[in-house]
């Protein structure tokens, strides 16, 4: 008689991701996480599944083909993974950066149930960063060599962000003719003004993306603001059969408390545009003022909030708090980009919020006063409500603080465009299917239509614009 037993997959550990010490990174630039060797992306590979039905496909916003490139990735063959990424992705080096892997992909992927998920976004950096020297028509195609570009198949975007670029690179592999307009002097829009150098190198990783694209033969226009320098109209007359507006949502919101005019109160919008975009950080050679504040407060408990913080730390702030009318758990950043603030030493000071700045009498802010707060029963969001708690409030020290709770669309094209229809938030108002506003042919994705949101599902509203563009130029079914 014998007998049969199944034995389970041992499932080992995620590989680590190796990270420069936290006491030399908080006082640097240089980018915090240092990448997979590939001995270390093998190995992490090696530990998917290969669900016949991949539920991290279904998590991942642009549909990248997870499992199939991670079986490329075992077998070492990262010419061929990389072209599994690419036919979906059009920026995978920033993905594998900057999306928040753990509540898409990774979140879906069935090892969540018997411990930890794939590290699919680290998996997805290793690939783009070892293929990234290769041939610029392969980078950004996946395909051998560059198309012919058709000079009757012109497209326009307006805005140089992830949607944008995404909509390019859809669009160019397949041989249109692509303008892309930017307000600001230098492509990118978040990911060179918003996003710091230490989560994103722009020299090293963004400036390779756009480049790629440049190779491809996409335009660039900077310093050309839609709404000022040319309308929407315009761009039609000047023979663009379709137009995709991504100019984002870059307009700050403020706490609209006392003392918020004091000289040292900036929003996180124009503080990380000095320092990412005007690059402060690497004065003398880049002369861009910026106040280096001794004792800073931040307030917001998002991923911007994070990287304020951690920008101003690295700027030579002797503290550093991250002011949160919640508590700690209840913050909207990454997990990972909390970890890391605390690991660099930023206080998280938690269910406090501001209700007053103070100066001094030559208007330079001295200090906050923070309102002690207590968590509430859920509102209809489903969330704890926080309250004050009544007569506690006190002050906490403060020269430098940067206010990073949320934005709004910029008005500067919307109001030059009457027939943009906009919802009740005054962001752009698009058809689920195609991204098509209410003008024919001009289409929008990214935060001007969604509010704040993430590189990735910018990147996701981009390439479903770009594929019903293709539709109607007849080169795609």
């Amino acid at each position: 008689m014998t007998t049969s037993s199944k034995t389970k997959k041992t499932i080992a550990p995620r590989v680590p991701m190796p990270n420069q010490p936290a006491g030399e990174r908080a006082r640097n630039f240089k980018e915090v996480a240092l990448g997979y060797t590939k001995e270390m992306a093998m190995q992490e590979a090696s530990r998917c599944l290969h669900c016949k039905k991949p539920k991290c496909v279904q998590g991942c916003p642009v549909q990248v083909p997870i499992a199939d490139f991670i079986a490329e990735l075992v077998k070492g063959d990262v010419e061929k993974a990389y072209a599994v990424i690419k036919s979906t992705n059009s920026l995978p080096a920033v993905c594998g950066r900057v999306c928040p892997q753990e509540i898409q992909c990774e979140g879906a992927c069935i090892l969540n149930a018997k411990g930890q998920p794939i590290a699919i976004g680290r998996l997805e950096r290793f690939v783009a960063d070892e293929y990234m020297y290769m041939d610029a028509c392969d980078l950004i195609s996946a395909k051998p060599e560059c198309p012919y570009i058709d000079e009757e198949k012109k497209v326009a975007c307006i805005g140089s962000g992830p949607s944008s670029l995404t909509v390019a690179g859809y669009l160019a592999s397949r041989g249109c003719k692509v303008t892309v307009f930017e307000a600001l002097h230098e492509v990118g829009g978040v990911l060179v003004y918003g996003i710091p150098e230490f989560r994103l190198p722009k020299k090293d990783i963004v400036a390779k993306e756009v480049g790629a694209l440049k190779d491809l033969q996409v335009d660039f226009v900077t310093n050309y603001v839609g709404g000022k320098t040319f309308s929407i109209e315009d761009l039609k007359e000047q023979g663009y059969k379709a137009i995709f507006v991504g100019v984002g949502a870059g307009l700050p919101r403020f706490l609209n408390i006392p003392g918020e005019n004091f000289c040292g109160v900036f929003s996180a919008n124009e503080y990380l545009t000095r320092v990412n975009l005007g690059r402060a950080y690497q004065f003398p050679d880049y002369d861009t003022p910026i106040i280096k504040g001794r004792k800073v407060t931040v307030y917001g408990g998002g991923n911007v909030a994070m990287d304020a913080a951690r920008t101003a730390q690295r700027l030579g702030a002797e503290t550093v708090h991250i002011v949160y009318r919640r508590t700690a758990d209840a913050m909207p950043a990454r997990h990972e980009e909390i970890e890391h603030a605390v690991e660099e030493g930023i206080i998280l000071e938690v269910l406090a919020n501001p209700i007053e700045f103070k100066g001094d009498e030559k208007g330079n802010l001295t200090s906050v006063t923070l309102q002690k707060m207590k968590m509430g029963e859920p509102d209809e969001s489903g969330r704890c409500r926080p309250l004050p708690i009544e007569g506690e409030t006190y002050e906490l020290e403060t020269d430098l603080a940067v206010i990073a709770v949320g934005t709004r669309p910029n008005p500067i094209l919307l109001e030059n465009e009457p027939d943009l229809k906009l919802n009740k938030w005054g962001y752009i108002e698009t058809d689920e299917e195609t991204n098509e506003t209410s003008i024919p042919d001009v289409y929008a994705g990214g935060d001007i239509v969604t509010g704040a949101a993430t590189v990735i599902l910018a990147m996701g509203a981009g390439r479903k614009a770009a594929r019903e563009i293709a539709r109607r130029f007849g080169i795609e079914d």
